[in-house]
């Protein structure tokens, strides 16, 4: 499968726990709201360390102008949700700042997605091609399993 096809499969993935997260909010259920962050911070530990040590040196490497201007910005991005998420692994969901914090992340993360696959992505494909991107694929695999990027691994 192609690295921008996993990619685009587990940003659909978190979508779907943060719609579950907002679910638990609603429902004031802070045992939910613990364990669907737990599965949230799984993924962005995981996520953007694929992104970060396979991806992103593609995109760099491929000598395309804005494929590479397009990397600082996601890198940066990708520094506040790791803030964010490592100031919510220390707070509980009974704190006053918990959700907020929370809905902060989620509309980064959200951010973040869309320009990837609607700037980031589209040029990947051009870029690098079906070969190139299927040879990432499978070393996003090999390196961190299977299941990344599958629906079903949820």
């Amino acid at each position: 499968m192609k690295a921008t096809t996993l990619l685009r499969n587990d940003h659909s993935a978190v979508k779907k726990l943060f719609r579950a997260y907002e679910k638990a909010e609603k429902a004031d259920d802070n045992e939910k709201k613990t364990s669907v962050f737990d599965e949230i911070a799984r993924e962005l530990h995981i996520h953007p360390k694929v992104e970060e040590e396979i991806f992103y040196p593609a995109m760099r490497s491929a000598g395309n102008k804005k494929g590479v201007d397009e990397v600082p910005e996601a890198l940066e991005e990708h520094v506040v949700v790791k803030f964010l998420r490592a100031q919510l692994k220390n707070l509980k969901p009974e704190d006053e700042t918990y959700d907020a914090k929370v809905t902060v992340l989620i509309e980064c993360v959200e951010h973040h997605a869309v320009e990837e696959e609607s700037e980031m992505f589209p040029n990947a494909e051009k870029t690098l091609g079906d070969a190139r991107l299927r040879d990432l694929g499978a070393r996003i695999d090999f390196i961190f399993g299977e299941g990344f990027g599958s629906q079903e691994a949820r």
